[in-house]
């Protein structure tokens, strides 16, 4: 059984056996926003909750930091997002994850929201 968890900056998080897969709502973005470039973290890296870990840019230069939801290695990136950054908000996830960690602490997503929490926060934002 898999667990998926949301975070107020809409990272979602879902738990797989031992591993954290990481990726991004369509929600994050207001629709028709065009990201340009996606710099993933690398494999093999440690972060620790709150670590910058990846940076977007959109089409016209704003460049965003998302910081790591969780802690833990990275086993995985999605390298497709390298040579198409608009999937990253694609709403199949099995398309716009971000990177697996290994070794996390399942405690840490105990302070972010399941799936009809985060709905709620999004009726609450009017983005749904």
């Amino acid at each position: 059984m898999t667990m998926k968890y949301y975070s107020e900056d809409h990272q979602w998080v879902e738990i797989v056996g031992d591993e954290a897969v990481v990726g991004l709502s369509e929600y994050a973005v207001e629709p028709g926003t065009e990201v340009s470039l996606v710099e993933l973290p690398e494999e093999d890296t440690d972060f620790i909750i709150g670590d910058k870990f990846v940076d977007l840019e959109y089409e016209g230069g704003e460049a965003v930091e998302l910081y790591s939801p969780v802690s833990g290695t990275v086993t995985a990136v999605n390298e497709t997002l390298l040579d198409d950054p608009s999937l990253i908000f694609d709403a199949d996830e099995e398309k716009s994850w971000i990177c697996r960690f290994a070794n996390i602490d399942i405690d840490e997503v105990n302070d972010m929201m399941n799936e009809d929490a985060y709905f709620r926060y999004l009726r609450k934002l009017g983005k749904v």
